[in-house]
């Protein structure tokens, strides 16, 4: 997923926050620096991992083709509704892609883990010994109202996002000490401490806001008036919440920067919102809609089989995804009874079959998740042992034992749907947190009240997940109301933890760091609108958390990573479901596409935008078509 969207907090469910650092800089020092002030240097880019993929006088990213057109527009589709145009803040439901309004000082390349180059910011100034970074403007950087971006409108965006914004931006830039413009064209950040390797980076990440068109209005409230910005595109029309329609800008300043070449082909964008999936691929076989990201294996196996597929005009593709896919899971509230209690939650885990559901609902083409980590060299991986050892061995009186004895495994069926040797462990683990069965029901200990979950989504197709599950659980004796919940409905609840259990995910990148406090800490698990959805609280965690945010090296990063994957399964705060490692895209065959795809591109959004539309294709496809 383009990483400058991932910050826009309600934008996307799967999400995940993606940076790193450059040691190698370009061969420019600052001079004439009182001795007491730590020398710098200026680069073109920063990466953490060895040295940045693409020179200074690069020419475009490889997943990009000079081929590409401008032109034409696509019509593509959002689920549910939408009732605002303010991302930043956790009220409200923002529009699809609204983050195509706004560029950051820095933009990264989907082809590699973790680096980034200049976008706003044309120049990173970074002091040798990590304590500083200034940031160079860019003179040509110009908002859609033709005023340049300045150092007071960086100020502005970073101060206002952190005091007013989502709390994710207060939580992720934790370890700035301060901000200042030097001049009109440079920014500089201070940091708290000289160890967090990947804050040049992040910081090039936040959207750049106008100070002018918002120092007077009250940037926390949600808000349908079209907000001023930079980005490639600016919006044209809204029908609150049914559709909106971006336009692309003609005279955008950063259209020939190496970083946006041959992306942003797209004349206009237009969203239909509809109210489920289903009859979005309706919409898509009827050609009211020309792309979509299929996220349903039952509908990529059954849903297209109609002539325009058969003819090559509807095509079906299948990309490779190398990014971390992260955890998908039934998350499950601690803050709420019975999912305090550990052993509840393990019983839980046995109570979900995964290979029944993969046989019969997914046409086997899902595997269960092991890892919060998944698809990455982050992922744990059978006992612990050197580095990562070693920082276990610190907690291992407040660990359970399990994380340093047993290999975590998923419990596993045959698909049969008879899981009964799971199903007795569940009650074995059940009974020995206190519960037990009378008439049929199980009873909490503390209550003796029957213990009743509601499972909230705001996808009816999970439907299909949460059935099984509700048998299986009422075998136990929990009573398990599963509950679709209207969009705007589900993200108050989600944001204000008012659930007990609900179908979620949590991206995850190949650099991990800062955007794990708002994951895992006990201080997000108090804050309202925070992503630590599980509620969790847990010491030994926020210090693992601290490790990865301020490791000094890949190694270090890795072992720290591991570690924490390993005391987040061993505790078993979520119900695992299950990944994929490919896109499946459905579209209409009016596109042209670079010979490369990106191999870093979570949901393929920055991918899309590297396509066009080819007139040709497009002008035997209109033929084509009754």
């Amino acid at each position: 997923m383009n990483a400058r969207r991932a910050l826009y907090p309600l934008v996307a469910v799967y999400l995940s926050l993606i940076f790193a650092l450059n040691t190698q800089a370009a061969d420019q020092t600052a001079k004439d620096a009182p001795s007491s002030t730590p020398k710098t240097r200026i680069t073109h880019a920063l990466t953490l991992m060895g040295e940045p993929k693409y020179p200074a006088n690069f020419e475009r990213f490889d997943y990009t083709s000079p081929k590409a057109q401008k032109g034409g527009g696509v019509r593509l589709a959002g689920l549910g509704t939408f009732d605002s145009l303010n991302p930043f803040v956790t009220k409200g439901t923002p529009a699809i892609d609204i983050g195509l309004l706004f560029d950051t000082l820095l933009r990264g390349s989907d082809d590699e883990p973790f680096s980034r180059y200049g976008l706003v910011a044309e120049k990173i100034e970074l002091a040798d010994d990590h304590s500083f970074v200034i940031f160079h403007l860019n003179p040509k950087a110009r908002f859609h109202d033709g005023r340049s971006i300045t150092a007071d409108d960086v100020v502005f965006s970073f101060n206002i996002l952190t005091t007013k914004g989502a709390p994710i931006y207060a939580s992720y830039y934790a370890d700035i000490k301060g901000v200042q413009a030097l001049d009109g064209a440079r920014v500089k950040f201070d940091f708290k401490s000289t160890t967090n390797k990947e804050l040049p980076l992040i910081l090039g990440e936040f959207p750049i806001l106008p100070k002018h068109f918002w120092q007077n209005k009250d940037f926390a409230n949600s808000s349908l008036e079209v907000p001023l910005g930079s980005g490639p595109y600016k919006v044209k029309k809204v029908d609150a919440g049914r559709s909106i329609v971006y336009e692309r800008v003609a005279d955008y300043w950063a259209a020939d920067l190496p970083v946006n070449r041959g992306i942003y082909n797209y004349d206009q964008v237009a969203i239909d919102y509809f109210r489920d999936d289903g009859v979005i691929i309706e919409a898509l076989k009827a050609g009211q809609i020309d792309y979509r990201w299929e996220n349903i294996a039952k509908s990529w196996a059954t849903a297209y089989e109609v002539p325009a597929v058969k003819l090559g005009t509807l095509k079906k593709q299948l990309i490779d995804d190398k990014s971390p896919t992260g955890m998908a899971a039934i998350v499950l509230n601690l803050r709420k009874p019975p999912f305090d209690n550990m052993l509840v939650r393990q019983a839980l885990n046995y109570a979900f079959d995964f290979e029944w559901t993969n046989k019969n609902v997914f046409f086997d083409s899902y595997q269960r998740i092991d890892s919060y980590f998944s698809n990455s060299e982050l992922a744990s991986s059978g006992l612990p042992s050197g580095r990562e050892l070693e920082i276990l061995k610190k907690y291992k009186d407040k660990l359970p034992e399990t994380v340093f004895n047993q290999v975590y495994t998923n419990p596993k069926t045959d698909g049969s749907g008879n899981n009964r040797d799971n199903m007795l462990r569940a009650q074995q683990l059940l009974q020995q947190a206190g519960f037990v069965v009378k008439d049929g029901k199980l009873l909490d200990p503390k209550t003796q009240k029957p213990v009743v979950i509601e499972l909230i989504s705001h996808m009816a197709t999970f439907e299909r997940v949460a059935n099984p599950y509700v048998q299986n659980l009422k075998r136990l004796g929990i009573q398990l109301d599963f509950r679709v919940v209207d969009p705007s409905q589900y993200l108050n609840r989600l944001n204000n933890f008012n659930f007990d259990m609900t179908f979620g995910a949590l991206g995850q990148s190949l650099s991990p760091g800062n955007e794990q406090r708002e994951f895992w800490s006990s201080a997000a698990a108090g804050i309202e609108g925070s992503r630590n959805y599980s509620g969790i609280k847990n010491p030994v965690i926020d210090e693992l958390v601290e490790l990865i945010a301020q490791a000094p090296n890949r190694q270090e990063l890795i072992a720290a990573t591991h570690a924490l994957d390993r005391v987040l399964l061993n505790n078993h705060y979520m119900v695992p479901l299950y990944n994929f490692t490919k896109h499946r895209l459905v579209y209409w065959d009016k596109f042209g596409q670079p010979e490369t795809s990106p191999a870093f591109d979570g949901a393929f959004q920055t991918g899309f935008f590297t396509w066009w539309i080819d007139k040709d294709k497009e002008a035997k496809l209109n033929a084509a078509k009754p």
